[in-house]
């Protein structure tokens, strides 16, 4: 337990610190190599962890690609432009329009896709249209916490998700079923408690007529006309391959190569610039820390894990229910949701999946939501603080916890009541 907790601690401090522009992927890989010459996991552990990430992994592959070719198009910027003309200029409006265009974005996106492509529109219009900074900083805090706390309600959603449908084998209809009320009940606690936070900073107008129309954002218009149609095809293809329970990334990668290549017959993108773009180094961060995980699950974390599930178990329903989800998200505000989410799937299939079935859906609400406690809790904050950071923007972990500590717990509470 010692060698596996103490590689695990400095793989998380060397992904945190990125010492001279090391990247989180490299990191997580070189971390895996450790744990396997150190002895934390053998070949077969790799192999076992591959089993468990490769469909989401895949299926990440293609939503970034989705997203990234749409962004080019101008999709997500026509969408924000046409939310803040819808707010009339009243502050309090555009404040709750953009958070329902993030739950939007995140749902059918990913966390990642809105941390990625949503944050640095949002920031520009923000800035085109001179607000302050304490306004500003309001709207970035709100738009990344409803990144992650909207990112529920479909399997590709989040990574965590895909991870914990795939393990459990939960099709893509009954996911959503579960998870139509917690996430409905995530989307309006965020939108509450972040207007009652930030009410002071938001301003009672904003100019939005220096905004350009809706219109004239968009690059390519047979693409973005097309995009509505292919969207419809996809999500059509997610239920049929739910039908023959098909893995999810056949149509999530699959469906983005097939729309990167009408956007290039189109010459709405280059295709090989998009695939070099896309976030790779997301993807070895994704395998490699779960190897180096799976070294504390060999060390007996998720023995650990599953006897505290059991003594919550023994306090009735309710509390099993609203335990496992801060549990879930304490531990993933400390060691990110990534591993947690594995480490917390293997646990909760110990004490039997079956007879607890709410708990597999309390875990993913922890693991989405909890995260937003700390600034290294989920992949997609990481990524938005790097995206603010390379447009200027830096938000220190004083400024980010002081306002994720204070939201985080009771918005997962209402989401976890909507499992009960």
């Amino acid at each position: 337990m010692f060698l596996a907790t103490g590689l695990f601690l400095v793989t998380l401090l060397f992904i945190i610190w990125q010492p001279k522009g090391l990247q989180i992927g490299t990191t997580a890989v070189i971390g895996a190599i450790a744990a396997l010459l150190l002895g934390v996991v053998s070949f077969d552990d790799v192999i076992t962890v591959t089993k468990i990430v490769w469909d989401a992994t895949l299926a990440f592959i293609g939503i970034i690609l989705l997203s990234m070719v749409l962004d080019e198009i101008g999709f997500f910027e026509w969408a924000a432009i046409k939310m803040a003309k819808l707010s009339g200029g009243s502050g309090n409006k555009m404040f709750v329009y953009i958070l329902l265009l993030g739950a939007v974005v995140a749902a059918f996106f990913a966390n990642d896709g809105a941390a990625l492509i949503l944050t640095p529109i949002l920031l520009a219009k923000m800035k085109y249209l001179k607000m302050k900074p304490l306004p500003i900083f309001a709207f970035l805090m709100a738009g990344g916490f409803i990144g992650d706390s909207a990112s529920n309600p479909l399997v590709i959603s989040n990574l965590t998700n895909i991870v914990t449908a795939g393990y459990f084998n939960i099709g893509f209809v009954e996911y959503a079923r579960h998870m139509f009320l917690p996430n409905l009940l995530s989307i309006i606690a965020s939108i509450a408690v972040l207007w009652f936070y930030f009410k002071k900073d938001i301003p009672l107008k904003v100019n939005v007529d220096e905004l350009p129309e809706a219109a004239a954002v968009i690059r390519n218009h047979t693409m973005f006309k097309l995009s509505w149609f292919f969207l419809a095809l996809l999500l059509a293809g997610y239920l049929i391959g739910d039908h023959y329970k098909l893995p999810v990334s056949l149509f999530a990668l699959g469906g983005a190569l097939v729309f990167l290549a009408i956007a290039a017959h189109y010459k709405a993108t280059k295709p090989l610039m998009t695939i070099k773009a896309a976030p790779w180094q997301v993807v070895w961060f994704s395998i490699g820390l779960y190897i180096v995980v799976y070294g504390l699950k060999n060390a007996g974390l998720t023995d650990e894990v599953a006897s505290w599930i059991e003594m919550l178990k023994h306090q009735g329903e309710t509390v099993a229910v609203i335990g496992t989800g801060f549990l879930s998200a304490v531990i993933s505000s400390v060691m990110n949701n990534m591993p947690t989410i594995m480490i917390m799937d293997i646990a909760i299939d110990k004490v039997g999946y079956i007879s607890n079935e709410a708990l597999v859906y309390a875990n993913i609400l922890g693991s989405n939501l909890g995260p937003k406690m700390t600034p290294i809790g989920s992949l997609a904050t990481l990524l938005w603080l790097h995206v603010l950071a390379q447009k200027g923007v830096k938000i220190g972990w004083g400024e980010y916890m002081k306002v994720g500590m204070v939201v985080t717990p009771p918005v997962l509470l209402i989401a976890l009541l909507g499992l009960l």
